[in-house]
């Protein structure tokens, strides 16, 4: 067994962990490595701090090891470290979602609990399916996403996604499925400052998209209330809204991929009270337990839980669930997340701290080859413009002189992407803000 201090220095082979989403030839010949993090900053090996302004991936919303929720784990590894859901409980997992449904919106007495937001996302997509079901029509079996979205890479949340080279590699996938297009309207919306005063009429595709596959054959249309990773897209003023109107009017569930918008990101628990607009049901993920252990989840509404408990009490309600469900470490971890969330006043700062973030962001506008910039919450991106040479190498050169000046981004695309923690301050987002700066003068150069 390793010492402590070897296992925070990188092995020479590198070859036997295949990353996730990662050229892994290409990391592997100039590899970065994380060993340490605390607060709003990683610690590389050799000592150097970077400052985190993507959250980890979105997810560390109460800023990297936390003290309160690292001693809650560690008291929870302790004390029970694993029991089934199947059939059984542990405390926790119901003390857990009962404290998740009281900062739910209205209406949502019921969570269901998994290990990922990919998880989550199929098991919302089986919710929606099973309800129509239990109610008669079981012919309702389409499932409705949205261009340039990401549900996750379950089999499921891939059909319904719509960024199509992380789809290509593995064929049909699932059949009758369908999609919205983007909102992305660069012409009339550029440099909008949170939702773009433009598109509500983007909602109106579903009409079209209803008339050709027949809304009695639907089950549900998905979406992100802000698409995250199809390059922080906030929804156009009435989009949303838009988009209810017509489910309600076919009998068609709508659910909120709130995997990145859920636990503060938009400055309230989950964006559709940010946003005003009430779903059937809401996934999330990553900010459950501020990225310490997975967990994912799914806020049920009253209308599909009763929907679904119409069949014997000794037989489940429904055929599905994960050895994982409700695990007592991300329970525990959910919890202290929770009061942190609760007792430093985090979500409110968020909502505090956004339009300072806006201002930060869009005096970057005439810096180097910017396309656009968008904005909504804590959520950021600056499109840029992709010039003559490979797709996103700019985007990349630009991210790379930002982790030069201490500061850590991601480049998707020709988008460079930001979801900083939380718990950031006036003085970071200055830091992050300088670092892009010096990358776009660079590129402009």
């Amino acid at each position: 067994m390793p010492d402590a201090i070897s296992i925070d220095v990188p092995p020479n082979d590198l070859e036997a962990f295949w990353m996730p989403m990662t050229a892994n030839r290409r990391f592997k010949k100039t590899p970065m490595f994380f060993s340490a993090a605390e607060g709003m900053y990683y610690a590389t090996p050799d000592g150097r701090r970077v400052l985190d302004a993507i959250a980890g991936l979105w997810c560390v919303n109460a800023g990297h090891c936390h003290p309160r929720i690292v001693e809650a784990i560690r008291a929870q590894a302790g004390k029970l470290d694993y029991a089934s859901s199947f059939g059984v409980g542990h405390p926790l997992a119901f003390h857990f979602a009962n404290r998740v449904v009281e900062i739910a919106p209205p209406g949502f007495r019921h969570l269901f609990l998994a290990g990922s937001g990919s998880e989550a996302v199929d098991s919302a997509l089986k919710f929606a399916l099973a309800y129509h079901r239990a109610r008669g029509e079981g012919h309702r079996q389409r499932l409705i996403g949205r261009q340039r979205a990401y549900h996750g890479v379950g089999f499921g949340g891939l059909s319904v996604s719509g960024i199509g080279w992380q789809r290509a590699q593995f064929g049909a996938l699932l059949p009758a499925t369908s999609h919205l297009p983007h909102t992305h309207d660069l012409a009339r919306n550029a440099f909008s400052r949170g939702q773009p005063a433009h598109g509500v009429e983007f909602a109106d595709a579903l009409e079209g998209l209803l008339f050709a596959v027949d809304p009695s054959t639907v089950a549900a249309v998905i979406v992100e209330p802000v698409a995250g990773a199809g390059g922080v897209l906030p929804p156009p003023q009435g989009y949303l809204q838009r988009l209810r109107e017509i489910c309600d009017r076919h009998g068609i569930l709508l659910i909120f991929d709130e995997v990145v918008t859920g636990f503060g990101r938009l400055g309230a628990p989950f964006a559709a009270q940010a946003l005003g607009v009430g779903p059937d049901l809401i996934t999330c993920a990553k900010g459950m337990t501020s990225g310490t252990v997975p967990m994912g989840g799914v806020l049920i509404s009253d209308r599909v839980h009763d929907g679904l408990s119409q069949g014997p009490e000794a037989v489940p309600e429904l055929a599905h669930g994960y050895t994982y469900s409700g695990h007592p470490l991300a329970c525990a971890a959910g919890l202290a997340a929770l009061d942190v969330y609760r007792d430093e006043g985090l979500f409110e700062r968020a909502a505090r701290l956004a339009p300072i973030w806006e201002d930060a962001l869009h005096g970057l506008r005439t810096l180097g080859p910017v396309r656009d910039i968008r904005n909504l919450g804590l959520l950021g991106a600056i499109e840029i413009d992709g010039g003559d040479g490979a797709p996103g190498e700019r985007a990349r050169a630009c991210a790379e002189v930002c982790l030069e000046r201490g500061v850590f981004i991601r480049a998707l695309g020709d988008t460079l992407i930001l979801s900083p923690p939380l718990v950031i301050d006036e003085g970071q987002i200055g830091q992050i803000v300088d670092a892009i700066g010096s990358g776009l003068r660079r590129l402009a150069a």
